[in-house]
């Protein structure tokens, strides 16, 4: 069986979590299958990349550059038995090669268009695009991953034309060996936080997706010895960049300890500060699953969270974090309830303890890749039988 993988992202040209899944599924399916994997961009080992850089469209809208991209990538389809795309950039990929091959098409559902109006901001008239092509992949996909329960019943919602039984939950995972709990803190004295007070980490885009600005407002709120380190790429807009600089300058002014790093680091620095962290931060206003709650959960780290998508299927309240109710029209609640949550864990730091000891079983005991590959493979085989 051979099967090719169609995605944006793979490494080391990894900026979000579906390039973090395709990086793992493809390394451990490599293990059981013969698979190809077919990405954008520059030439890189272990994929065949494709470039975005077609100069007949130097100008055009980015969307028109990935459906380019995609004819390409769909031409080296050829001879597959399974295409599996990712995201709705590869999406016209995974459906153009099935209707010219004859093969099946698996998605992947790690976001969905009609719930990232945001997206708006950086496509403009291609948001329009992106969303007819997943509508157009997701309705006539042979099988569909949902990444976790939240999302299988989003995509259902979203695009009532699929047919249930066609939607599969096979949830992200966790390398464990890679994100443990690393004694060093080489990197947290680089950067210089003060080892004698605990600190809360943000790890993520800075997109309205994540809710950056919500933690930086409940930020205002938390202990003043609580200390904030923002692993924070770039921001998706020269706009949502402004807003983010003021509300971190505001910050700045209110409180110490707040160090923003705006680079994308290696994963073994990334290790460091989770694992030295009172807890790990995520405030998303939308997440499918949330991977970065598992880096964190298998550093041996509390995560505070806010309670949607498929969060709660890998945070479990109480348990390995805490949870806090978001309400879009009542985003100052959620805000006050996130700095609440954060400075439960500051009085307590024994059961923020408690929580990463149990995160990081979770973690290791429930989101392992190798049986995710394995339920991968299965669902490839039906498609076939």
């Amino acid at each position: 069986m051979r099967v090719e993988i169609l995605t944006r992202e793979f490494p080391p040209d990894v900026y979000g979590g579906a390039g973090v899944h395709v990086d793992f599924l493809v390394r451990e399916l490599r293990k059981l299958v013969d698979v190809g994997v077919q990405c954008m961009g520059e030439p890189r080992p272990g994929a065949t990349a494709h470039s975005e850089k077609d100069a007949r469209l130097s100008d055009a809208n980015p969307a028109l550059r990935v459906f380019s991209t995609d004819l390409a990538m769909t031409a080296a389809c050829e001879g597959a038995a399974i295409v599996h795309s990712h995201t709705w950039y590869a999406a016209m990929a995974g459906h153009w090669a099935k209707l010219l091959y004859g093969v099946p098409h698996v998605i992947t559902a790690h976001s969905l268009e009609p719930d990232r109006p945001w997206k708006a901001e950086q496509l403009g008239g291609g948001y329009a695009l992106s969303s007819w092509a997943e509508r157009t992949a997701y309705e006539s996909a042979d099988a569909v991953v949902a990444v976790s329960r939240a999302m299988r019943d989003d995509v259902l919602r979203a695009y009532p034309a699929v047919d249930p039984s066609r939607v599969h939950v096979i949830h992200n995972g966790i390398d464990a060996d890679l994100y443990h709990p690393d004694p060093s803190r080489a990197t947290l004295d680089r950067l210089g936080v003060d080892p004698d007070r605990p600190y809360a980490a943000f790890v993520g885009r800075i997109t309205r997706q994540k809710g950056v600005a919500h933690l930086l407002r409940a930020a205002l709120d938390f202990a003043p010895e609580l200390q904030l380190v923002l692993l924070a790429g770039a921001a998706d807009t020269p706009e949502l960049k402004a807003e983010t600089d003021a509300a971190i300058a505001e910050l700045h002014a209110r409180r110490t300890g707040v160090f923003v790093v705006s680079e994308m680091l290696p994963p073994g620095d990334v290790r460091q500060v989770l694992s030295h962290a009172l807890f790990f931060c995520c405030p998303s206003v939308y997440e499918p699953l949330g991977i970065v709650n598992l880096e964190a959960m298998a550093c041996g780290t509390a995560v505070v969270a806010s309670r949607v998508g498929g969060i709660p299927d890998v945070v479990v309240d109480g348990e390995t974090g805490l949870l806090v109710d978001y309400d879009p029209a009542a985003p100052e609640d959620f805000e006050r309830g996130f700095a609440a949550a954060a400075n439960t864990l500051v009085a307590d730091p024994g059961r923020a303890r408690a929580l990463g000891a149990a995160g990081r079983a979770r973690a290791t005991d429930a989101f392992g890749w190798e049986p995710i590959a394995a339920r991968t493979v299965e669902l490839y085989s039906s498609l076939l039988a």
